[in-house]
């Protein structure tokens, strides 16, 4: 059992750093999935069955930069107060065009996807879209994402690795004694 917690314990912050960059993205997908729909199905909810011609129905992939870039907005707010508010703030202009210009990237391998499946692989159907671009293209996306805003973006403090390397759980109740100094906390 010592194992297990101990594992957890190195790993806790960035399990909780998974979940919350998931649920920002999750936004952004709400985001972007009905921009993106629309503007090539005129259809925000189109996944299925019959849909209509969108004001960029011949240009998808620029539907695509459009619905991305609308939602990378609304991610960045997500990441930089939430996901990682924890983290070094190294001034709002150097954080926003490192993450647009990563997030680009990220939108390049969504959008190759969906040029792939749409010239490649000659598929045009709604369904086909969304699974090139907003799953494959999406889930790898992601995976760049999480990483670079993790190594480039939101640095994390000195301070806060110092901290986690010298903190140390006791492991045995004598240790615990050993720490304790006796004192009482003050109450104010």
């Amino acid at each position: 059992m010592k194992i297990v917690t101990t594992l957890y314990r190195q790993v806790e912050h960035l399990v909780h750093e998974v979940a919350k960059f998931g649920l920002v993205g999750l936004l952004g997908m709400v985001v972007d999935l009905p921009i993106y729909n629309w503007l090539v199905f005129n259809n925000p909810l189109v996944v299925f069955g019959t849909h209509g011609d969108g004001l960029l129905h011949d240009r998808p992939v620029t539907a695509k930069f459009i619905s991305v870039t609308i939602a990378t907005v609304a991610t960045y707010l997500g990441n930089r107060h939430w996901t990682w508010r924890h983290r070094e703030r190294s001034g709002l202009q150097r954080e926003y065009v490192l993450f647009f210009v990563l997030n680009g990237i990220g939108l390049l391998i969504a959008a190759g996807c969906l040029g792939f499946s749409r010239y490649v692989l000659d598929l045009h159907t709604a369904l086909a879209d969304n699974i090139s671009a907003n799953v494959i293209g999406l889930g790898l996306g992601t995976l760049f994402r999480f990483w670079s805003y993790r190594k480039f973006v939101f640095r994390e403090e000195i301070a806060l690795d110092e901290a986690e390397q010298t903190a140390h759980a006791p492991d045995s109740p004598a240790e615990l004694d050993a720490e304790s100094t006796g004192d009482l906390p003050a109450v104010r």
